[in-house]
C-alpha cells in the first residue's frame, strides 16, 4: 500500500522572493553581492521621507503577522515591556510567583536583589527621559519590589 506523500514546498518560493527583496537581487545580479540601503540611524528623526519607509515597514509587518508562522503572543519590544519583564523575573526570584518552567515557587534572593538593583539603576539613568507611563511603572515597580525584598529578608532572619 504505497501512498504518495505530498510535501508542501510552496514556502521555499516565498522565502526566495523575500530574500531577493531584502538583498536587492534581481535577474541580472549575483546573490553574492547584496545591496544594502540604510536610510537613517537607529533613532530616525521624523520627516516625510522616513514616514513613507516607516509606513511601508508597518504594512509589511502587518501582512506578515497574518501568516501561519507568526507567533500570536509575540511581545512588542519597548521600554514598558522590558521593565515589566524585569519586575516579573524579580517576583519569581522572590518566590512570589511560581517559576513558569517548574510551576513551583523558587526563592533566590541574590538574583532578586540583582534585578531590583538593575531596575533602580535604570530609574536613575533614565531620569527625565521617560514619559509619564514609563516613569510611573518604573517607580512603582522599584518601590513594590524593594518592599517585598525587605519583607523576605526579615522573614529569613
Amino acid at each position: 500500500m504505497d501512498r504518495d506523500k505530498y510535501v508542501d514546498e510552496s514556502w521555499k518560493e516565498s522565502v526566495e522572493r523575500e530574500k531577493e527583496g531584502l538583498l536587492g537581487v534581481g535577474a541580472g545580479q549575483q546573490k553574492d553581492e547584496p545591496k544594502i540601503h540604510v536610510e537613517g540611524g537607529w533613532k530616525p528623526e521624523e520627516d516625510e521621507g522616513q514616514n513613507d519607509s516607516k509606513n511601508q515597514i508597518e504594512s509589511e509587518q502587518n501582512a506578515n503577522s497574518n501568516t501561519p508562522d507568526a507567533e500570536p503572543n509575540e511581545m512588542e519590544i519597548n521600554f514598558l515591556n522590558y521593565i515589566s519583564s524585569l519586575g516579573y523575573q524579580a517576583l519569581i526570584f522572590l518566590g512570589e510567583i511560581p517559576n513558569p518552567m517548574t510551576n513551583q515557587p523558587e526563592k533566590n534572593l541574590p538574583q532578586a536583589k540583582f534585578l531590583i538593583d538593575t531596575l533602580t539603576m535604570l530609574k536613575e539613568k533614565t531620569k527625565g527621559n521617560l514619559n509619564r507611563q514609563e516613569e510611573t511603572l518604573l517607580n512603582s515597580s522599584v518601590y513594590e519590589l524593594q518592599l517585598k525584598y525587605v519583607e523576605h529578608i526579615k522573614q529569613d532572619a
